[in-house]
Order: C-alpha cells, then structure tokens, then sequence
C-alpha cells in the first residue's frame, strides 16, 4: 500500500534522483520515457485503464481495480472501497485529448499535510511512438520538510510510469 513510499523514503536520501528537485517549500519529481505505440493508446490507457496498470501495491484498499479517473475537466481519480467509502487522489483541472492531463492534489501519505500538487502528463509523438513527461510539483507545509518524502515520490511515479508503458506494449503491467 502507500506505506511502501514510506519504506523508499527511509531507504533513499536527498539528491537520490537528478529528476527529483527539493526546495523549502516543496518539490518536483520529472519522469520522461518513449512508449513504442501512437499517443492515442497512451492516452486512452492512461485514464480510462488505470486499474490495469497502477500499482496496487500504492493504492488504499490493496485492489488497483478499484480505482478510476472520470474524462472531464472535475473528474475523480478515485478510488472506491470495497465496504463503502473511498478515496479522491485526484481531480482533473486540463484535458486536451491525446497530448496533456493535468491532475491537482496530494498523493497517498501527502494527503494529510497542508500540501497541494499539480500531476501533468503530457504526450508527444507520430502514430507509431509516444514521448510521454510525467510532472508533479508539491508545495505548502510538511511536517519534517521535504527531503525525505520526495525520493519516495519519485520512486512511487517512476514504477507507475514504467507500468503503463509496459501495458500499452505488452497488455500486462508487470513482468511478472
């Protein structure tokens, strides 16, 4: 669940990640890689299959099926509990179909802080290859400071970006 950022943020120090930049009042993870199928398959991938792809492992209730993204600018990336309840990660404030989605909140464990995020995903390419750059800035208050949250961040997006693009390639998120 979330509690494996927890476990990277004790095993990974500042500076772990050229991507990564930390600041008093926040920080920024970057993640850049090329999907070797047209951007509109990312992109449909991306929200309308996110419980094929996401990692459970980062999810509360254990079941990546449970999460969804609604295609519209307001929509949820949420996540629904299997007794009742759920989860917003997530809402959708830009939507420009096939080329860039930006989400506003604060991921997992980030939640609890006064923290505010913005996750863009932006996509580029022909009909045969996408370069997809995945962005999230954080900034406000944490209790503790920045430095030890955002390697886990980082190493939390950088396993989601690399399972979406082993999905779209193969049908499968993990080699497993």
């Amino acid at each position: 669940m979330w509690m494996r950022i927890a476990v990277i943020m004790l095993l990974t120090g500042p500076g772990a990640d050229a991507a990564v930049k930390v600041e008093p009042n926040g920080f920024s993870v970057q993640e850049e890689l090329t999907i070797n199928v047209p951007p509109q398959k990312v992109y449909e991938s991306l929200l309308t299959k996110v419980g094929e792809w996401w990692d459970p492992e980062h999810t509360y209730s254990g079941d990546s099926k449970n999460l969804s993204i609604e295609q519209r600018p307001g929509g949820c990336f949420c996540e629904k509990f299997p007794k009742g309840g759920g989860v917003e990660h997530m809402r959708v404030v830009y939507l420009s179909p096939y080329n860039t989605v930006v989400m506003s909140g604060a991921l997992g464990p980030l939640q609890t802080s006064g923290l505010v995020g913005a996750l863009t995903w932006q996509l580029s390419g022909d009909g045969t290859g996408t370069k997809l750059k995945l962005q999230y800035v954080v900034g406000g208050y944490m209790v503790g400071g920045f430095e030890k949250m955002a390697p886990g961040v980082d190493a939390m997006l950088t396993e989601q970006i690399n399972r979406l693009k082993l999905y779209v390639e193969t049908g499968k998120a993990s080699a497993k």
